[in-house]
């Protein structure tokens, strides 16, 4: 088993990452990382063979998580023009290879991402060791999984799209940042506020709310400014984000019964973290009426670890391959 190499990959719709894994005194080790833009390579399929053509040991097969949802082995990222199957990811020698949504591969390596890596966003050290944990979080979109768990150690993760859930507002002024959004999208996800696009979305309805003309037009220009200066217009928007993302981490701590933890993911959440700690996020994520005392007995943490979804997916790969 410390002889197999196996190819992992988490690809979403800004960057690919990949990386090989193997088995080392039955502890996954990664080695080969690479990262570029998705938009260097014109096809997924491409941006594969790019990184194989690199690498001195051949893996013989993998697995990749992808920013989608995966339906008989075939991906079309949400958030990008890459297409791929397994199928055609076995022309390159990869047998087996599966494709794995990424937050299911989040779920994977949540549990096995070192403690040094994790910070907490507020409650207990430790969840319930037997309960599921649940993986959510901010980047080019907005996504949800979670980790079932059992007392005899038996775990399996849920993919899902629940960045794509309704949003629901917990105030006058989310309120009304839902009737702004729902008039240019008709329905409005979850996605189209937590996110970095929605984070654009979300400052510009707080713009026409409070009756004053904003011309920012880069999500980065909000959390820089946002960083700099919490007492801004900038400041109060990355705020909203924050106590946003809280409810709907609370809500997904709910429909998962998800005791064992909560997980931050994504490409936001460690740059604002400092802002984040400070931020409404427990308070709104604890705030679920008759049921806050479940919500305060659960951990909330953000993952700080790069390469949790290639462990994840290392687990998955090693797991299938006995």
């Amino acid at each position: 088993m410390a002889d197999l190499t196996l190819l992992v990959g988490d690809v979403g719709g800004t960057n690919a990452r990949f990386a090989l894994a193997r088995r080392v005194d039955g502890r996954v080790v990664l080695e080969h990382h690479e990262s570029f833009p998705a938009h260097e390579h014109p096809t997924f399929l491409g941006g594969v063979k790019a990184y194989l053509d690199g690498c001195a040991i051949k893996p013989t097969g993998g697995v990749l998580a992808v920013a989608g949802p995966v339906t008989d082995g075939t991906i079309d990222l949400t958030n990008s023009p890459w297409r791929v199957s397994e199928a055609e990811l076995q022309t390159l020698g990869l047998k087996p290879v599966r494709l794995i949504n990424d937050f299911e591969a989040l779920a994977w390596g949540a549990p096995v991402v070192p403690e040094d890596q994790l910070a907490s966003l507020g409650g207990p050290v430790e969840g319930q060791h037997d309960a599921a944990l649940a993986v959510l979080g901010p980047g080019t979109g907005f996504g949800v999984s979670a980790l079932a768990r059992d007392s005899h150690g038996r775990e399996i993760a849920l993919p899902s799209e629940g960045g794509h859930a309704c949003f629901a507002p917990g105030d006058a002024v989310e309120d009304e940042i839902l009737r702004i959004l729902r008039r240019r999208y008709g329905r409005v996800s979850i996605e189209r506020l937590i996110c970095g696009p929605g984070l654009l979305n979300m400052h510009r309805a707080l713009a026409e709310i409070d009756g004053r003309e904003t011309h920012i037009d880069d999500p980065a220009e909000i959390t820089e400014t946002a960083l700099k200066d919490p007492n801004t217009p900038c400041g109060a928007t990355l705020a909203r984000f924050c106590a946003i993302l809280g409810a709907v981490a609370g809500d997904v701590a709910l429909t998962m019964g998800a005791r064992g933890g909560i997980f931050i993911a994504g490409g936001i959440a460690p740059r604002i973290l400092p802002f984040l700690k400070a931020s409404p996020f427990r308070e709104r994520f604890e705030r679920k009426g008759r049921f806050q005392p479940y919500m305060q007995a659960i951990p909330t943490k953000v993952i700080l670890h790069k390469h949790a979804a290639l462990l994840g997916a290392a687990r998955v790969a090693f797991n299938e391959a006995g």
